[in-house]
């Protein structure tokens, strides 16, 4: 695609990410920086739904109406100046990674999930349901000046009885989405600018490649430039859509690997896509150290999320 032409829906947003564009013509999404799930009008108005302190991340709706909300509890911020923020360091304050749900009607969060089978969650970032009603998750870790954390990919359920761990380690795994049939997993390594995927084999379960491949998936991308992977959307042709920082686009993978597309945006920090509007051919875009929710034309249709588009 060339550069596309690009309709401000909102300004003023606090580090947006997680968009959710829902079957009213709202976008519900987090301000990472803000602490809150907020609702945007189709005009701009900006509602807070619910605070949720820390650093809400990734969101998607759950079977129950519910929105499930990957916390990363919290950054430290850079100021890079003309009221552009990006964050930084796990912070003083940090307080702890966790999966919430949020009840839309009331703005009451509830914590799920701190820990995996294995430890306390680090830093989740993005999330995904199935047809089944489960939840696969990233976490990304958290960075601190000397030293990070290994990321991994986790499987729950949204009551709040199982999480499994599903692939660990990774380098900051991150975007996180399902092929439109759902048997295939992708997910966004963020420093590495690479894309895995890997066949589902059953709720939690999937199949695994063997050495010499570092996490058992198939590399279906990786970056040649300074291109950093955040979060992705799939759309109703397979192709894999990667919100990518720092040259400041969306990636667009086949899903077999084959010769990618790009998509220019204004923001070194596009963070996330989702797909909506008439036959979901609108993409919403957050450009997040500029605070802007953005929506462009895209040329097919986007997956219909389960529990989502597919709720009656």
């Amino acid at each position: 695609m060339n550069a596309p032409e690009i309709r401000e829906i909102a300004t003023g947003l606090q580090f947006p990410e997680g968009p959710i564009a829902l079957p009213d013509g709202d976008v519900l999404l987090v301000e990472i920086r803000r602490g809150t799930l907020s609702r945007v009008k189709p005009d701009g108005r900006i509602v807070v739904v619910a605070t949720t302190g820390g650093g809400p991340n990734g969101a998607a709706i759950g079977p129950d109406g519910a929105c499930y909300v990957c916390n990363n509890g919290g950054f430290d911020w850079i100021d890079m100046g003309g009221g552009r923020m990006r964050p930084a360091h796990q912070p003083k304050d940090y307080s702890g990674g966790r999966i919430e749900r949020v009840d839309l009607e009331t703005g009451r969060v509830d914590v799920l999930y701190t820990h995996g089978p294995n430890g306390a969650l680090r830093g989740p970032n993005d999330l995904v349901f199935d047809a089944h009603g489960g939840f696969w998750f990233t976490d990304l870790g958290k960075t601190r000046p000397r030293d990070l954390d290994y990321g991994a990919v986790y499987y729950a359920k949204a009551d709040g009885s199982s999480i499994v761990e599903v692939v660990q380690p990774m380098l900051t795994p991150n975007g996180i989405g399902l092929s439109p049939d759902g048997t295939r997993l992708y997910v966004a390594e963020t420093r590495a600018g690479r894309l895995w995927a890997w066949d589902i084999e059953g709720p939690g379960v999937l199949k695994r490649r063997p050495f010499p491949s570092p996490w058992g998936g198939t590399l279906l991308h990786q970056s040649s430039s300074y291109r950093l992977f955040d979060s992705l959307a799939v759309d109703a042709a397979g192709d894999v859509c990667v919100a990518t920082l720092m040259e400041g686009g969306i990636t667009v993978v086949p899903p077999d690997g084959g010769p990618v597309g790009w998509v220019p945006m204004p923001d070194v920090y596009t963070t996330n896509v989702c797909f909506g509007g008439p036959e979901l051919k609108t993409a919403y875009v957050t450009l997040s150290t500029t605070g802007r929710l953005v929506a462009i034309d895209w040329p097919r249709p986007g997956t219909p999320l389960n529990w989502l588009n597919t709720r009656p």
